[in-house]
């Protein structure tokens, strides 16, 4: 070395140099591998660590599952009590409150026909019957209009249209109240008649329209939440089965590691806690496809019969109202007729058909479909229904109302000959008497028969939510048992083998 004044040694010369210190990026790899070779020592390198990290995987595993499935659980309590006790009440409220408002409005008017001139010539056993159906259809739409006051909250669009059904509903009543009135007085009825019309004239144009918007809209709410509820449980389903095949795996491999590491065959622990884990899964599995299959059949198979027959009986209630106006104001049979000939197409739709070729067409029409089910000549509400039968004795419910509806069909066609022929009276008493092989009579059993269809329909919704709740809260318990059994199985079953490292 060549020594510098001083007797410093000059760098780069011969005979001695400084090695140069490393930069900052590579004292960080060289700190990031020394941090990564200590992780695996302690995580992965040595048969303890490896038992270790398999045990920690399996208790996550099964924890995370545990959890997963809790959440999955009352999310679905919750969407059962939401379509029981919300849903279904607002929808059928809704429609229940369009069949009560067309019930009173019918009874009205029979009440202003079958009354007389004050009293006087009253058809005593119609005018009694109207009075009382009156009454229940006024505390029926009260009672409806509170149930869906409370449902609308939360959505201004409907707090707006059960507002403004009250309000109209306030309005319609005084008209009704003043027609009913006059009619009390002698030589009332023309008073009484055109209060009626303003009072029907409202029903129609503001009352009923907006009923009908009422089921639109909480039937269509409650197929968003069943939409939405239905592809929760799919991605819960998944996630259960991902999790779970990723459990059984682990706990494979972990079986598969002792056995190699200390030479035995199966660890029972871990065997145990495979087993519990399998169960658990397959539990869950079958939970979550009940929960939605359950879901699916409450919502469409019964409660889309529900709607489409609470229509139905609305619709109906309407038709034979219209029969009651009809014989009740002159001035406007064309209109009336033309209203009852529009619901019995909404009902059973026949192209072209009219009042005239009606009975006609339902015949032959209904004969092709008892005969070949698949041949469909007709549309509307029943036929809503009859493409949605899916329970034991619905078909034979659902073709019984078609047959007694054909019966109600022929008796208005008896109803408007007698008025032609001049008997009015006749003509009033056919329609609202209620003796065996009259109109209301037939009526009747035509309402009765629709009542054992959504009866059917009823009853499967209610047990679809029960089994649906009962699912849930009798297998779920029993996977959280299985599934933390499996967790305190893969602990102590390794406690021997990691004992022997010490």
């Amino acid at each position: 070395m060549v020594a510098q004044p001083g007797g410093s040694p000059v760098p780069g010369r011969r005979g001695g140099s400084r090695t140069a210190e490393p930069g900052p990026g590579l004292r960080l790899w060289r700190r990031t591998g020394a941090a990564r070779a200590a992780l695996r020592r302690r995580y992965w390198a040595t048969v303890p660590a490896r038992l270790r990290l398999l045990r920690a995987a399996t208790v996550l595993l099964a924890a995370g599952l545990v959890i997963l499935l809790l959440v999955a659980g009352l999310a679905t309590l919750g969407t059962w009590s939401s379509v029981a006790d919300r849903d279904a009440p607002r929808t059928t409220s809704a429609a229940d409150l369009g069949l009560a408002l067309n019930d009173m409005d019918a009874q009205a008017a029979n009440i202003l026909l079958s009354n007389g001139d004050a009293g006087k010539g009253r058809l005593q056993t119609p005018y009694t019957r109207a009075v009382g159906f009156y009454g229940d259809a006024r505390r029926q739409i009260g009672h409806d209009l509170r149930t869906l006051a409370v449902a609308a909250q939360g959505s201004p669009a409907d707090e707006k249209t059960v507002e403004s059904l009250t309000d109209d509903f306030a309005a319609y009543q005084e008209l009704i109240g003043r027609a009913l009135e006059n009619d009390g007085h002698h030589g009332g009825k023309p008073a009484a008649l055109a209060d009626y019309r303003r009072a029907t004239d409202l029903l129609r144009t503001q009352l009923l329209p907006a009923a009908g918007n009422l089921v639109s809209s909480n039937n269509a709410a409650f197929e968003a939440e069943y939409s939405s509820a239905r592809s929760t449980l799919s991605a819960q389903f998944a996630a259960v089965l991902a999790l779970g095949v990723l459990l059984l795996a682990v706990l494979g491999v972990l079986q598969w590691y002792l056995a190699r590491s200390f030479r035995r065959i199966l660890n029972p622990a871990v065997l145990a806690a495979t087993v519990c884990t399998l169960l658990a899964v397959a539990l869950a599995s079958k939970v979550l496809s009940a929960s939605a299959d359950h879901l699916r059949v409450a919502r469409h198979d019964a409660f889309d019969s529900v709607v489409a027959l609470s229509r139905a009986r609305a619709v109906a209630y309407d038709a034979n109202a219209d029969e009651s106006r009809y014989l009740l104001d002159p001035q406007r049979r064309i209109q009336y007729e033309d209203s009852f000939l529009a619901k019995s197409q909404a009902l059973y739709g026949l192209k072209g058909a009219t009042l005239s070729t009606y009975d006609d067409e339902l015949a032959t029409s209904w004969r092709a479909y008892r005969a070949d089910h698949h041949d469909l000549r007709f549309t509307g509400e029943f036929r809503r229904e009859l493409d949605n039968i899916t329970f034991p004795g619905e078909r034979a419910a659902a073709e019984k109302t078609v047959d007694t509806y054909a019966v109600y069909q022929r008796d208005d066609r008896k109803i408007r000959a007698l008025l032609a022929a001049g008997k009015e009276r006749e003509a009033v008493e056919f329609c609202m008497d209620w003796a065996p092989g009259t109109s209301n009579a037939h009526f009747g059993a035509w309402m009765a028969a629709l009542d054992r269809v959504a009866g059917i329909n009823r009853a499967h919704f209610t047990s679809s939510v029960d089994e649906g709740r009962s699912a849930l809260n009798g297998l779920l318990p029993w996977v959280g048992g299985l599934l933390g059994a499996a967790m305190l199985l893969a602990v102590p079953g390794l406690r021997p083998r990691l004992a022997e490292f010490r």
